[in-house]
Formats: C-alpha cells, structure tokens, sequence
C-alpha cells in the first residue's frame, strides 16, 4: 500500500483543525441537537440516534452517528431514494438539509472521521483488496468530500432508475471513487475549505443546487450517465 498523501505535520494541524472546529460546532448547535431530537420523538418516539456500521482508516470498521430519519425497526436496501417510505415525517427535511449528519461532529472527536475526507461506505460496497479502496482507506473518512457535494441530488438520481442498488454500485460509485482519488492528489487546505463552504450553502439553500456550475467552480468533469 502507497504511502498516504499529506502525512506527518499536515495530518496533524489537520486533526487539530478537526478537533477544535468539531467541538466548536457541538457547543453551537447543542440547541439544534435539542431540538431535533424532540421532533423525533415527537414524531416517531426514540430513539433519537441511528447508528450503521462503516468502513474507515486502513479498513477499520467503525459505528458512524445520524439523527434517526426513518421509521423505527424499518428493514430494507442500505439505498435510500427520493420519496422512500421509509423516511419519516421529520425524517425528509433532516436529509433534505442534510441536519441528519450533524452527530458525526462525534465520530470527528473520537477520531474515526474527520471534518473533510471521503465519506465512507457500508462493508457491502468496499472491496477492501482494490487499489482503489485501498488509496482512499489510508485517510480519515469525512463529513463532506468532493462527490457528497457533486452527488449531493443522489436520492433523485437513484430514483430514476429501474434497479438502484445496481446503479449505485456499477455507475455511482464508481465516479464517487475516482473523485475521492482527485481529492486526495489535491491535498489542500483551501480546495477543502471550498468544499465545506459548498456543502454549507447547498444545505441551508438545497433549491439553489446546480450540478453543472458546481463542476465548473471546482474544475471537474463527471456525468451521471
């Protein structure tokens, strides 16, 4: 396995970026926290929290944090697509802002994630023996990366195709790999800055979404075909 890009000093102001900036925003959206998980037990009871094994660092296994947004017990495909029945009624705004992913500020603390890095997949989709995999494994996951911002309309995506599963693993997933791969050659604290900005606007503004003037801000070129 290849050396891991930005090692050394980097890796650590980074984390210390990660863990000043996680905490920060635990203490300024404690009331939010509150406040979400009253609606969800208003909504749907507890509990409050959804938690899913993922595939971190070097392979390790890790349990990531969401705010719970479908329905207690409910079973079914780890694919979401737009307008599952599965999604609560509170559950469909938390995506659609994306204020489900607020308690993965955690998983940045514990240091299982960090607060920019490629968001990590289920076991099922990790083919752990792949150079692909195994490039993108040597770095923390993230909250925000550059394919959660590109493929950040996945849900309407996967729900225009006949078999979702299968074209998130043959098509989707695929194209998010070869933008983490990107990512990780660019190794910049301000294209990661950028990133985070991005996926801020397009959470508090998800109507003003724009794929194609996305590509042309950060200079890439990917097709969902």
């Amino acid at each position: 396995m290849k050396r891991a890009p930005g090692t050394g000093l980097h890796q650590a102001f980074k984390r210390l970026l990660d863990v000043v900036f996680a905490a920060t925003g635990l203490l300024v959206c404690m009331p939010i926290f509150a406040a979400v998980a009253l609606l969800i037990i208003c909504d749907d009871g507890p509990p409050v929290f959804f938690r899913q094994t993922r595939v971190g660092r070097n392979g390790r296994p890790f349990r990531i944090w969401k705010f719970r947004t479908m329905l207690r017990d409910s079973r079914g495909s780890v694919i979401t697509v737009a307008g599952d029945d599965r999604v609560t009624n509170v559950g469909a705004p938390l995506r659609k802002y994306k204020l489900d992913e607020l308690p993965q500020l955690f998983n940045v603390l514990k240091g299982d994630m960090s607060l920019v890095g490629p968001r990590p997949e289920v076991p099922e989709y990790v083919q752990l023996e792949a150079p692909v995999w195994q490039a993108i494994l040597q770095v923390r996951p993230g909250i925000a990366d550059l394919a959660s911002v590109v493929y950040r309309d996945e849900e309407k995506i996967l729900a225009a195709s006949t078999d979702p599963h299968r074209f998130y693993r043959e098509k989707i997933l695929p194209a998010k790999l070869l933008l983490n791969l990107e990512h990780l050659q660019l190794n910049s604290f301000r294209y990661d800055l950028k990133l985070i900005l991005l996926a801020l606007r397009y959470s508090l503004f998800p109507e003003r979404f724009e794929p194609e003037l996305i590509k042309k801000i950060l200079h890439i070129g990917i097709s969902h075909d």
